[in-house]
């Protein structure tokens, strides 16, 4: 292999060694010798010594980045500068206080309106509870401060829309029901660590109590006035003990019933039922109208037997007779036939039959008699 070379410019070291002269000469003179092949691309060229390199400097780097930006050239159109103040300082580190000072004020300073309360946590932990007016607390992220509005009343009606509710009463119907709960926050600090979702959870203990309550009234009471009063009074009490023994921190300021009707789809005949219902409510109140009306007779006529007693025991062979007199009299009074016991007299006239006779004669229309034609008119 001696007297070759690599392509690239190497060799074996006798070769390297011996014609490094003639090696050096024909680079010092700038030609190259094309039978020892092509010189290699990775060593510097020949003729003359080659600077040392080095590594490129951050300023190399931002200055070659601004080259390739847009109107980045070396007329100096890159990132703008900030303008310098009068004694040649820039205002970077005026501004940046600025901005650090307004950042201080409002994570520092608070406003608590009348209504509200605030809650400071400190790395997220609770710290304390800030009253209405202006408190002071330690900047964000070490302390944050939660402003909650704490009295004014909130309102949630299940179901949401139009939508339907449907509960079973205790004499198993179903009912819809439509109805509104008020509350608010009594103590904070219980309502923003004890639960999870405590407005969700209020709902929900809303829903299970006035199913409760339903459940032991009768669909005529959830659906009348007074038995609705007592639903809603059962319903916001027991919402209040499950909420206290859960220490939500909620307070409940009251339920109302919106609606109370039967199911959609069952309208038709709960009318229908509703209406058999008020017919019997009509006959029984016709019936104890009469009875009533029955009653007081009884007692009136009581009462006059009690009068005629009292006569009766005073002297009783002329009340004996007067009765007599008086029944007969009731009983003859609407008969056709007349009795007289009188010497002389017919013992039956048929007085009737004439009074009869004399009305029918007078009622029938008078007749004028016609004469017969004569003879010669004919």
């Amino acid at each position: 292999m001696a007297g070759r070379r690599s392509p690239w410019g190497g060799g074996d070291k006798d070769d390297d060694q011996s014609g490094g002269e003639a090696e050096g000469g024909s680079d010092s003179e700038g030609g190259s010798d094309p039978s020892r092949g092509p010189r290699n691309p990775w060593l510097p060229p020949s003729g003359g010594e080659t600077p040392p390199r080095r590594s490129p400097s951050i300023d190399d780097i931002f200055r070659s980045k601004d080259r390739r930006r847009p109107g980045g050239g070396g007329g100096g159109g890159g990132m703008p500068r900030l303008p310098q103040r009068p004694d040649g300082k820039s205002w970077f580190p005026l501004i940046a206080g600025g901005i650090a000072l307004i950042w201080l004020g409002f994570s520092t300073v608070h406003m608590v309106g009348p209504k509200e309360q605030g809650i400071v946590t400190t790395g997220g932990k609770y710290s304390r509870t800030i009253s209405p007016g202006v408190s002071l607390t330690l900047p964000w992220p070490i302390e944050n401060v939660t402003v909650t509005d704490v009295t004014s009343i909130n309102r949630f009606t299940i179901p949401e829309g139009e939508g339907e509710k449907l509960m079973l009463t205790s004499d198993q119907n179903l009912v819809d029901l439509s109805y509104l709960v008020r509350w608010n926050i009594k103590n904070l600090k219980l309502y923003s660590f004890q639960l999870a979702d405590p407005d969700q959870t209020v709902r929900e203990v809303a829903e299970a109590a006035m199913r409760a309550s339903v459940a032991e009234v009768s669909l005529r009471d959830a659906m009348g006035g007074a038995g609705r009063a007592t639903i809603e009074q059962n319903v916001r009490d027991r919402m209040q003990a499950v909420l206290d023994a859960y220490r939500a921190g909620v307070v409940i300021q009251g339920v109302e019933i919106k609606k109370a009707d039967p199911p959609t789809k069952v309208v038709p005949a709960f009318q229908q039922v509703t209406a058999a219902q008020q017919d019997a409510q009509r006959d029984l109140s016709n019936a104890q109208a009469w009875a009533q009306q029955l009653t007081a007779r009884a007692q009136g006529d009581a009462a006059a037997f009690d009068k005629v007693y009292e006569q009766y025991k005073l002297s009783p062979e002329v009340t004996k007779r007067r009765m007599y007199y008086e029944t007969m009299e009731r009983v003859l009074g609407s008969n056709d036939k007349v009795v007289v016991e009188a010497n002389g007299v017919t013992p039956y006239l048929p007085l009737p039959e004439l009074r009869r006779k004399a009305a029918t004669a007078t009622e029938a229309p008078a007749v004028t008699p016609v004469a017969p034609a004569s003879q010669g008119g004919q």
